[in-house]
Formats: C-alpha cells, structure tokens, sequence
C-alpha cells in the first residue's frame, strides 16, 4: 500500500468524522491485503499515518473506533495487535444501553418473548426425549445454586439450551449478544428464594409440555414465564452495575 497524499483535515464535525471513517476503512483493508489473522501487530500510529495520508490524531481516533469494536488491542512491547473480542464489545454495549434504560428491560423481555415462544412449533417436531432430559438435568442443576448470580447461570443455561434446540445459528449467536442484559434480568429475579423455584417449576411445566408435543400449552406456558420477570422491574428504576452486584451477594428473605 503506498503512502497517500495527506488530506486537509477540517475541524467541522461531518469533515473530521468523514476522515475517520476514511482512515477505518483503510485499516480493514490493510488487514485483509496483508492477510493480517489473530495476534498479528498492526503498523504504528506513525506509519499509519504516513500510509494513509492522515495526521496521527486521525490515525488514533480510527484505531480509538477499531477498539472500540473490538477488532484490536494495545498489548505491552508487541503494540496494536488483531484481537478477537469484537463478540464481547458488542455485549458491552448492549449492556450500557441497558444501563441507561430501565424500559430497554422490557423491550428486551419483548423479544425473548417473541423468540421463545415462536420457536415452539419447530423445536416441538424436531426435538429429542434425549434433548427434553438435558434441559431436565440443566433445569435440576439450578436448584444447588447457592446464591443468587449461581442460579441466573443456571437459568440462562437453561434458555441458552432451548435456543439451541433450534440448530439456528444466527439466532443462537443472537441469543448470547444480550446475555448481560438477560444474565441481569435472571439475577433479580432471584434474590428471593420462592421465586427461584417458581422459576424451576416453571421450566418444568414447559418441558412437560414438549415431551407431549403441545404446542398450545407450550406457548402459554413460556409467555406466562416471560412475564413472570417484569415484576421485578419497577417503572423509573435504573439498575446500575451497584444494584447487581448487591443482587448477586445473596438470597433475601420476603418475609423480612
């Protein structure tokens, strides 16, 4: 790749942020002529900027975007190297919406309802009785969970398990994107030890349901546990990273 002729830089927005994008766009590239893989150093910020025709202030704000992505990382002595955590980037910024939006909650509980409850008539004909005891086995598993972060996996598990009865590797993929939020919604919801083993009941039920093949009792019983969650999410309450890890600390008791 030979240098360019360095570009006029305005200090207006959509000019400065066009040359970002500019500069983004010439990393990917470079990356995919060069055959860059995992693990493999990207030129420095200097050589960046003498390749693509930027000052470095540009060069840095394009690799602060490619970062951000998780496309890269800074590592001590071998610089900016190709990283593979673009999966958890998105995560985290799933979770920082989430943050900010106790309504995101329910919108997010909105969409596993959909999911969830469509994906009845497909597992329904293709699932296993192999397939029903290992979300009994992962269901049972959440009963020895000792606190309250312990029993979230476990249902997450669960859910995850469910999903992936549908050998739908997009919606799978899907799925573990809005984990943090889901992982958060499932923790609250078990502060309290009687609404853990609701919610052990209530897989239960929906298994039963799928080892008969009753589509009908299935989707009734899936939106019924769908909504079992909203209760514990309070209209203009934000749950912030304090409140979860105070949720994760231990069972309460309701009557106290």
């Amino acid at each position: 790749m030979q240098p360019q002729q360095k570009d006029s830089e305005s200090s207006a927005g959509g000019t400065k942020r066009s040359v970002v994008d500019r500069v983004v766009g010439q990393i990917r590239e470079l990356v995919v002529s060069r055959g860059l893989s995992i693990g493999d150093s990207l030129p420095t910020e200097n050589e960046l900027a003498v390749m693509f025709g930027a000052s470095r202030n540009t060069v840095r704000e394009a690799l602060r975007v490619v970062r951000t992505l998780g496309f890269i990382e800074t590592q001590t002595k071998t610089g900016t190297v190709l990283s593979d955590r673009s999966d958890e980037a998105i995560r985290e910024l799933f979770a920082f919406q989430m943050t900010l939006s106790p309504a995101s909650f329910r919108d997010v509980q909105g969409f596993r309802r959909i999911i969830e409850v469509g994906l009845g008539d497909q597992v329904l004909l293709t699932a296993t009785d192999a397939d029903f005891d290992e979300l009994d086995r992962i269901n049972r598993q959440m009963l020895d969970a000792d606190t309250p972060l312990a029993a979230a996996e476990g249902d997450f598990a669960f859910h995850t398990a469910l999903i992936s009865l549908t050998r739908n590797q997009t919606l799978i993929e899907t799925y573990r994107l809005l984990r943090p939020v889901i992982h958060h919604i499932m923790t609250v919801g078990k502060t309290q030890r009687p609404a853990m083993r609701a919610t052990f009941e209530a897989h239960a039920e929906i298994i039963a349901a799928m080892r008969r093949r009753d589509r009908i009792a299935y989707a009734y019983l899936m939106s019924r546990h769908m909504d079992y969650a909203l209760r514990f999410f309070e209209p203009g309450v934000v749950y912030d990273s304090q409140s979860r890890e105070q949720d994760a600390a231990g069972f309460s008791d309701p009557d106290t």
